[in-house]
């Protein structure tokens, strides 16, 4: 978690955290969301969601973003399923589809924020598809809007 006015080396926090944390090549998002106000987690089979969410600074992918204000929506999706790169990739799709849709039906005008982050995480493996056909790629989904839904 860092301040809202953040600014510092990223990589060089990062690093810190690390070392300080006993940890090796770890990966994680950082966030000045109060994590016990706005940390929603969903799980349903393989597939475990966790999300943060804040909507300060709403932007539209083909828009000029509005000045930048403290604010973002953070995804780690964890799937303890064996998966191919490809499929890796197919999942962000899901996820930004499914944030997409939660926010549009939340009323919010937008597809998200000017930060926003996901992380994909799972085992690799030969599993080649996750789409909204398959039951990783619907309960992916779904795992997400309910997350974000709550946040």
């Amino acid at each position: 978690m860092v301040h809202k006015n953040y600014s510092s080396d990223y990589k060089a926090d990062c690093l810190a955290f690390e070392w300080e944390n006993g940890l090796k090549n770890f990966v994680g998002f950082m966030t000045a969301a109060e994590l016990r106000k706005v940390l929603s987690v969903a799980m349903s089979g393989s597939v475990t969601a966790y999300v943060t969410a804040g909507i300060t600074n709403p932007s539209i992918a083909d828009e000029v973003p509005p000045p930048w204000r403290p604010g973002t929506i953070n995804i780690a999706l964890i799937i303890r399923e064996g998966l191919t790169v490809g499929i890796m990739a197919n999942a962000i799709m899901r996820a930004t589809e499914a944030k997409t849709c939660t926010l549009l039906r939340l009323g919010y005008n937008t597809t998200g924020t000017t930060s926003n982050g996901i992380g994909v995480f799972a085992y690799e493996g030969e599993i080649e598809w996750a789409g909204t056909a398959t039951e990783l790629g619907l309960t992916s989904a779904r795992r997400l809007g309910r997350c974000l839904g709550r946040v």
